[in-house]
């Protein structure tokens, strides 16, 4: 047997699919949102599939901009790159401009296929192709600008089924001594800190140094290098090269990921079932915790309308009867409703009294920041709710 569906989360609607007032009786895109292994190719996917053009459209509601721990990420990278780099990068998957923003316009190509999000760096005057990133448009991409020399993409590659076509496209465009950049959320951060809301419809896969090493190999690319970052609760930012690129030599950090990796048996199905029953103990204890807190005429309040809180409440049932509201700095959110749960999103929390208020954070991969910004919150007693590794109120 070398499928195993490991854990699963129940019914759940399209997690970036906020529904205006008039919108809360009408009928929801749901699906079941089941998480499964392959121990052939080490992937960990979800097993319902949307297309594209339902997922990625021109009302997307996710902003990097939004975030300064994404903005400051973005621009150490930059740095970074702008040292390597000795012709045009490009970048899979550009959002909002958080990161290309950071370089001439003259020397970085976007491709973002969400029309509102396109505009915005279009507007600035950045090259942009508001397509979806497969073999057609890397090669439409070489007609106009030639081979591309440092490809980049976060949080994109793991939203595109077809990983073969990602990696020929890829393979395609950079040039002989390119390097592509790619940075997702980590297998091994989401089993070692229970942060089972990784998993939604636009996450169709959640890798390991294993699974993508095994997936790149088909398509003669190498990762060289590996730095593992705190951005979205714990991710891997993998560093490829083409095989026969000899100026990048494989460093040690691919043999320590490799060991713990082995360490951790992430190609074990064990692994798994036993992340599975952990899961749903989580469950049990997070729901408990909202109604004590209800019981005891708690106000509480979340914090970041996410994705990855779209997954929690829907699979613990959590709705408006328990959170008042969320709060959230992007409009795209604000004056909307989250999918499923029809909890009110606005922009600011109002009359808070931080001895009878609870913020759970729905956007606990930022709580430095978060920190940051609640400073008096947190001074006059104020405490959170966060799911991980277990839930408690910190």
């Amino acid at each position: 047997m070398n499928n195993l569906n490991f854990l699963d989360l129940g019914i759940h609607p399209l997690a970036n699919a906020y529904l205006k007032k008039n919108e809360l009786t009408k009928k929801e895109k749901k699906y079941r949102l089941k998480v499964n292994f392959n121990k052939k190719n080490y992937l960990v996917k979800v097993i319902s599939f949307f297309s594209s053009k339902v997922m990625f459209n021109n009302k997307y509601p996710y902003r990097s901009s939004m975030s300064q721990t994404m903005l400051k990420s973005f621009a150490r990278l930059a740095k970074k790159i702008k040292k390597m780099a000795k012709g045009k990068i490009l970048e899979i998957g550009s959002n909002d401009g958080a990161f290309a923003f950071n370089f001439n316009k003259k020397n970085i190509v976007c491709v973002e296929p969400c029309n509102n999000l396109a505009k915005i760096t279009k507007n600035e005057g950045y090259r942009t192709y508001n397509k979806y990133w497969n073999f057609d448009l890397a090669k439409k991409i070489y007609k106009q600008n030639g081979k591309i020399n440092i490809i980049f993409s976060s949080n994109t590659i793991s939203h595109i089924k077809n990983l073969d076509n990602v990696f020929k496209s890829i393979n395609y465009l950079l040039d002989d001594n390119g390097i592509l950049i790619i940075e997702d959320p980590s297998l091994v951060e989401c089993l070692k800190k229970n942060t089972y809301d990784q998993f939604y419809n636009e996450h169709i896969y959640v890798f390991s140094f294993t699974s993508l090493n095994h997936a790149l190999k088909k398509h003669n690319l190498t990762i060289y290098h590996i730095e593992n970052i705190t951005t979205h609760g714990g991710s891997t930012r993998f560093y490829i090269k083409k095989e026969k690129n000899k100026n990048c030599k494989i460093r040690n950090t691919v043999s320590k990921q490799n060991i713990k990796e082995k360490n951790m048996g992430i190609s074990k199905m064990k692994t798994y079932i036993n992340f599975a029953k952990r899961i749903n103990k989580s469950k049990i204890k997070f729901i408990k915790i909202i109604k004590d807190l209800k019981n005891r005429n708690k106000k509480i309040i979340g914090y970041g309308a996410t994705a990855k809180s779209c997954t929690i409440l829907n699979f613990c049932k959590i709705n408006h009867k328990y959170i008042d509201y969320f709060i959230d700095t992007t409009p795209e959110k604000q004056k909307k409703y989250t999918p499923g749960t029809h909890i009110p999103i606005v922009k600011k929390a109002k009359n808070i009294n931080p001895s009878q208020t609870i913020f759970y954070l729905g956007a606990w991969n930022f709580l430095k920041e978060i920190i940051k910004k609640e400073k008096k919150f947190i001074n006059n007693g104020g405490k959170f709710l966060i799911h991980t590794p277990y839930p408690r109120i910190i």
